[in-house]
């Protein structure tokens, strides 16, 4: 069989019921999993790191939060460079090779913790490497829209996003999980600290590579799939043709509008984990970040998947805005009652509650978005995909941007409140727009 199917037309109900359907469904799940190991990939530095001070790394908390952040920046950077490949080299190719790559940072990143002495940029650097998994969402976002209907585009890329979003979880849940597994190299003597006398108060064994080694049989093995079983739709343009998106207005409010849902899922996912260490761990028994860490995301990913279905019910508009005013509301129950500055675990509990919150609202941002952009830019497919595309690259710059400013602001203030204040000041801004634009009786792009 050839790369490129030779027509699409999934507006024609009689292409669609006789064989568009069965290639869509089938891409879909093949490009869902795909992005689901993209995303855990992406994601597996931040719930790594939590360990590495317990196994003899001497990194300090800014560091430790810089190496959560490169993820985030190289992710950003490559979805804007995937953003344009799609119609050049077709969804085969590109999700193939995408996924072939991931190898790179799963093993470095294995090698690099099997010895204490491995320096700080080679973590920089792999680190960096582990952003490959975040920078084909947008080939795989911008895919799924061709091969849907109208009708259908939000319940497709809802799903596809909802599940690959879960990716972020899997790596935090599978981090401790594989902590006790063999795979290469000897273990580790990991070292529990007492937060408040900073002495050794207990001694275990982990693995930490594996943390990082399971993934390359899985990598290996979904490559295979994707190159026999994916085709690409005739969608051709160059890239200076592809460069109108800019042109437009509503490119720039729909980017805002996506930082505000998927930048603050992202950010606040990588920056969760070393939240939870750095803001409790202080006091006597504190948590450990990594049993709670993946609830964050799993609650954001499955409110995605769920609003992917009823968007295309209600329209994105009314959700997104519903999104902007819960993370504002959240953001102020965080800053006005103390649990930036906790005075004990009491309060964690409340926390984590408000955090989870945050992390359902942006799910329902996440959905809500992918319903709305092919709506407003319903007269041309190929723009549409690209601004999916386009507005997917900025926002994943949140887990660089959220992780670099929470650590910086920590380290010079003692306190995440003024990054929550400046995310209340965005939140509504971005909110505003979309509900001017998108949302309130006789708007410019009713979606």
């Amino acid at each position: 069989m050839g790369t490129w199917l030779p027509k699409w037309e999934p507006e024609d109900n009689v292409f669609w019921e006789r064989e568009g359907k069965k290639i869509a469904w089938k891409s879909l799940i093949i490009t869902t999993v795909s992005l689901t190991i993209s995303f855990a990939t992406w994601f597996m530095v931040s719930a790594i790191v939590v360990k590495l001070p317990g196994i003899g790394f001497n990194f300090t908390t800014d560091q430790l939060f810089w190496l959560a952040a490169m993820p985030g920046l190289a992710g950003g950077t490559l979805r804007i460079i995937h953003t344009f490949l799609l119609p050049i080299y077709g969804t085969r190719h590109i999700i193939t090779f995408a996924k072939a790559i991931k190898i790179i940072p799963c093993i470095g990143l294995g090698l690099a913790v099997m010895n204490s002495a491995t320096p700080f940029w080679v973590f920089m650097t792999l680190a960096f490497t582990a952003g490959f998994g975040g920078g084909d969402f947008s080939s795989h976002m911008p895919s799924t829209n061709l091969f849907f209907p109208k009708r259908l585009k939000g319940t497709a890329l809802g799903i596809q996003a909802g599940i690959g979003n879960f990716g972020v979880s899997l790596a935090q849940f599978m981090t401790p999980v594989m902590l006790g597994v063999a795979t290469v190299g000897v273990p580790q003597l990991f070292t529990k600290i007492n937060p408040a006398t900073k002495e050794a108060i207990g001694t275990s064994q982990i693995y930490l590579q594996s943390a990082a080694f399971w993934y390359v049989p899985i990598i290996v093995v979904w490559t295979f799939v994707c190159w026999n079983y994916l085709r690409s739709i005739p969608v051709k343009a160059s890239i200076k043709e592809q460069f109108d998106i800019f042109k437009d207005k509503h490119t720039w409010y729909c980017t805002a509008i996506y930082f505000m849902t998927f930048g603050t899922f992202a950010g606040l996912s990588a920056a969760f984990p070393l939240m939870i260490k750095t803001i409790y761990g202080k006091f006597d028994g504190a948590p450990d970040p990594l049993q709670y860490a993946f609830y964050g995301p799993l609650i954001g990913s499955a409110s995605r998947v769920l609003f992917g279905f009823i968007s295309d019910k209600t329209g994105g508009a009314i959700l997104t805005t519903i999104t902007g005013l819960g993370i504002v509301v959240g953001s102020i129950v965080l800053i006005t009652m103390g649990l930036l500055t906790p005075t004990g675990l009491e309060q964690f509990p409340m926390f984590v509650a408000v955090m989870f919150g945050l992390f359902f609202f942006t799910g329902i941002g996440n959905a809500s978005t992918f319903r709305q952009f092919p709506i407003i830019f319903i007269d041309n497919p190929r723009r549409a995909a690209g601004v999916i595309g386009w507005t997917a690259a900025i926002a994943a710059y949140g887990p660089f941007i959220f992780s670099m400013l929470i650590g910086a602001i920590i380290g010079a203030t003692g306190s995440s409140k003024p990054f929550f204040i400046g995310l209340v000041a965005f939140t509504f801004i971005a909110t505003f727009i979309n509900w001017h634009f998108y949302n309130r009786k006789n708007c410019e792009k009713p979606c």
